[in-house]
């Protein structure tokens, strides 16, 4: 595969990028107002869209289920249930459900059977078509899936399921082909930045979702969950078709000193053509597989907290549908400000304080792996003791967000022509824990309570080898 010329173990580090002879000459572009950061922040807002889209069913099953037979019945928690105000009557005008609790896994996991489907197409697609309209495609059909997941819960949990794994299908892409798209957009001394503003929207996007949606299901009733948010993602296709290009060359707005600054920065780094993939060198890269493990050990911490956590806070805490959002938010909000945090100090590192990218990528790969794994643990024994649930189940998920800048980014080091294609195959590995996760848990244990002890010890030892593995990243 081919390296790239910032990230070679000793290029790097005796002449990191702003300091080589090749590029004395090239003039570094603003920020403010620029069309690369403008592209960061619009396409943080497409994975708010994404990720608000994509868990908003796990506020909206609470307040789905008939309270009178399912395991989810309001004073059916194990521990003592905190007091919460009455709700409106007209809260109860929408249809109610009786899953049983394995229906509930596969209602819940079902998004993620479509979502692996599309992962390496998708990355082919990107690089050989283009981006933006892929993206911009993938993220409007799970758009109008989500204004039809109330027709579809009326007709049965069999329609439902197909209507959340075609969302998963066009949601499949998105990743890919934003990487496809930054390896034409993100000068290298600035990937670190302008790819956790770009990927923290799924943070942003669930730190919001889980609180609304939870608010929306208590004043109006859960049908409003994806309307609203539906309509939200409507607003967005409309900006990306509007205000984005597939890359510097083709942006009718972006300024020429910065058009200069960006293909100057990536003229040694891009292949010349988008029509021949070494996929042998490919599937064969042990650096690409060490990405792999890792995005798989993460993944499955991070989707399963994502489809249980409100389950959790309202079967085990007693907490209300109104709380359970606005708590099952906390781990995703410190996530995003420690992965934007993270971005900002990793990029310092590599261009400021000269450390090798390698490095840095290792240091934050181990410190979002380890440090999850063990207050995970921690939290499978706190019994009803909530304010240490709470806050393990916090430094948890916000201790993963150096993870964005460790090996969710190694795709654009270690080949960044191939990037999309790269994603799309860790992505791939790494969707298996949303497809099982939520189904292993609720088959094992017809109690959620014994759900973050059974998962978190395999949890620990995968992320222990991910983390031994990531010695084999990046070498040539």
């Amino acid at each position: 595969m081919k390296q790239s010329a910032s990230d070679s173990e000793t290029d790097d580090y005796e002449q990191p990028l702003l300091h080589r002879k090749q590029d004395d000459d090239i003039i570094r572009a603003p920020v403010l107002c620029s069309s690369r950061y403008g592209l960061a922040i619009l396409s943080c807002y497409g994975f708010f869209v994404a990720y608000a889209l994509r868990v908003n069913l796990s506020v909206a099953m609470v307040d789905m289920l008939n309270s009178s037979s399912s395991s989810s019945g309001a004073n059916d928690s194990v521990c003592p249930r905190h007091s919460s105000p009455a709700r409106p009557k007209h809260n109860h005008t929408a249809s109610v459900y009786d899953w049983d609790s394995e229906t509930q896994g596969w209602i819940l996991g079902s998004f993620f059977y479509g979502y692996i489907i599309t992962q390496i197409p998708g990355g082919y697609l990107a690089r050989k078509y283009g981006a933006k309209w892929l993206l911009g495609f993938g993220i409007l059909g799970t758009v109008i899936f989500t204004l039809l997941t109330p027709v579809a819960a009326d007709l049965g949990a069999g329609y439902l399921i197909a209507v959340r794994v075609l969302e998963g299908i066009g949601e499949g892409v998105t990743f890919p082909a934003m990487h496809a798209m930054w390896a034409s957009w993100a000068p290298p001394l600035e990937r670190s930045r302008l790819l956790t503003i770009s990927y923290a929207g799924a943070q942003l996007g669930t730190v919001v979702a889980l609180p609304l949606s939870g608010q929306i299901c208590f004043y109006l009733d859960w049908t409003y969950v994806f309307y609203i948010f539906g309509a939200v993602g409507l607003l967005w296709f409309i900006l990306w078709v509007f205000l984005v290009s597939n890359s510097p060359s083709s942006h009718r707005r972006i300024s020429e000193t910065e058009r200069t600054y960006i293909t100057a920065s990536l003229q040694n780094e891009l292949s010349p053509t988008s029509d021949y993939i070494p996929w042998t060198s490919i599937l064969t890269s042990v650096p690409l597989w060490a990405i792999v493990v890792a995005h798989f050990s993460y993944n499955w911490t991070f989707y399963t907290l994502l489809t249980l956590l409100p389950t959790y806070m309202n079967d085990i805490l007693g907490f209300s549908i109104k709380q359970n959002g606005m708590l099952s938010a906390l781990p995703y909000l410190g996530c995003w400000l420690l992965s934007m945090g993270g971005g900002q100090l990793a990029d310092y590192l590599r261009e400021t304080c000269l450390f090798r990218t390698v490095i840095v990528r290792k240091a934050f790969t181990i410190i979002g792996m380890m440090g999850p794994a063990v207050f995970l643990v921690a939290a499978g024994y706190t019994n009803c003791n909530y304010i240490m649930a709470i806050i393990f189940l916090t430094v948890s998920s916000s201790l993963g967000g150096f993870s964005a800048s460790g090996f969710n980014i190694n795709h654009l080091d270690i080949a960044p022509s191939y990037a999309g294609i790269l994603l799309g195959i860790t992505n791939s590995f790494a969707t298996i824990p949303g497809m099982v996760g939520p189904v292993i848990a609720r088959s094992l244990t017809k109690s959620v309570s014994l759900f973050f002890p059974l998962c978190t010890s395999w949890i620990t030892m995968v992320k222990w080898l991910a983390c031994l593995d990531t010695r084999f990243r990046q070498q040539a």
